[in-house]
């Protein structure tokens, strides 16, 4: 079986140590690598991951031209990722042209850290700008350590996003709304076609097996998205979890790296 985890993280080698230790007094979750690209291919390797996805987030307006820089000079070797833009950057809109430009496959978005709903009517100038490059926005969805008593990517809010701009291919993470699982299955479950869920980092939450294994089916394993959140699971994990599952072959091939290729446009 082939491999391509679709969200994980890491940093420069300079910034790698005080970004995971902050994160991880935080969440209170141990990381499994140093936070670094080397610490994050050695992990895959051991997983024997194919492929994986980078996903770096601005905490504010000035670092996104930065975060772009290093990640568009990471690529390479089995390594991808998206870009990153702060919804409150004045020069927002003109970022979304150079994410292109810098040959990033999409562009990752976190409501918590980036303190934004993703239903907001200043969003929309960004999303129909997405649409023209055609570039995918994956979003941080439901729960997080860092959320400050709420929670602002929910699935009743990115089903009301999704519905909005039906020409945007949307990439909810962790099934969709992390610990919030029956609205998932009631607001987006199966109900979008430009809509994708990653599985990242669920294997280490309390999630049954059979309202798992619903939402996969109800949603179609066209549209699931193998992911770990490296540093934060192993990968592993979700590897299990997906394989402990009565799916087809099939079905585990295009969750596992199928879907990925395609959405990104790589060869299987």
């Amino acid at each position: 079986m082939k491999y391509f985890d679709f969200h994980t993280h890491a940093f420069t080698d300079s910034l790698a140590h005080r970004a995971l230790s902050g994160l991880s007094l935080t969440s209170g979750k141990i990381p499994i690598t140093d936070g670094t690209i080397k610490g994050l291919r050695e992990i895959m390797s051991a997983n024997n991951i194919d492929g994986f996805l980078i996903l770096p987030i601005a905490t504010k307006p000035t670092q996104q031209s930065t975060i772009n820089n290093w990640a568009s000079s990471v690529i390479g070797d089995g390594l991808y990722a998206f870009g990153t833009i702060h919804p409150d950057s004045d020069n927002a809109i003109e970022e979304i042209a150079r994410i292109k430009s810098l040959g990033l496959y999409g562009i990752k978005f976190h409501p918590e850290y980036q303190k934004f709903y993703p239903d907001d009517p200043k969003m929309f100038p960004i999303y129909e700008t997405m649409i023209q490059y055609n570039l995918p926005a994956l979003f941080h969805s439901g729960y997080d350590p860092y959320c400050d008593g709420v929670i602002r990517c929910t699935p009743q809010r990115m089903a009301r996003t999704v519905e909005k701009f039906p020409e945007l291919t949307f990439i909810s993470a962790h099934l969709g709304g992390l610990n919030m699982w029956d609205d998932v299955e009631k607001y987006l479950a199966g109900r979008f076609d430009n809509l994708f869920l990653d599985i990242s980092v669920i294997a280490s939450f309390d999630i049954d097996k059979n309202q798992l294994l619903r939402i996969i089916q109800k949603h179609g394993t066209d549209k699931i998205l193998f992911g770990s959140d490296c540093p934060w699971d192993n990968p592993i994990n979700e590897i299990n979890m997906i394989n402990s599952l009565p799916l087809s072959d099939t079905d585990r091939e295009n969750i596992f790296f199928r879907n990925a290729h395609n959405l990104l446009r790589l060869p299987i």
